[in-house]
């Protein structure tokens, strides 16, 4: 089977202001919406952020609240951590924490969206991120 992930789907409990964090923090741009998901095209698979509803419908069972996982965005320079933090603070998002440099190198912090998906905004200068935005982990 090959390794890789498809879609991840991300429930939401109000997808105007989901919107608002992921096209006014992160800058990106929706491929497709409509009343229950915002869809947008990664690097070689698509983030869904779906209506919490309409989601538990559509997998036939109550949701989980988030917490026991994060999701990264790699910055390509350390000094890119915090004002892409500030920026998703101010798009609606939450500090959890500030960035600082973790034992294994890098500078790190993490945010939530509205929804308390958390985001762990990093710079590993071991990893490669090419101008399309691919991330290659390297040590």
């Amino acid at each position: 089977m090959q390794q890789q992930v498809s879609v991840l789907t991300l429930g939401v409990a109000d997808l105007a202001r989901s919107r608002r964090f992921y096209v006014d923090g992160f800058g990106w741009q929706p491929i497709f919406q409509n009343e229950d998901i915002v869809f947008y095209q990664m690097n070689g698979f698509v983030l869904g952020t779906w209506l919490e509803t309409s989601l538990s419908a559509d997998m036939g069972r109550k949701l989980v609240k988030p917490g026991a996982f994060a999701m990264g965005h790699n910055v390509p320079a350390r000094n890119d951590v915090q004002p892409t933090m500030d920026i998703l603070v101010k798009a609606g998002g939450r500090l959890l924490k500030a960035p600082t440099e973790p034992p294994h190198g890098g500078f790190t912090g993490y945010v939530t969206d509205p929804d308390d998906h958390a985001w762990e905004i990093a710079w590993n200068p071991a990893w490669v991120i090419s101008p399309s935005g691919l991330v290659t982990f390297g040590l």
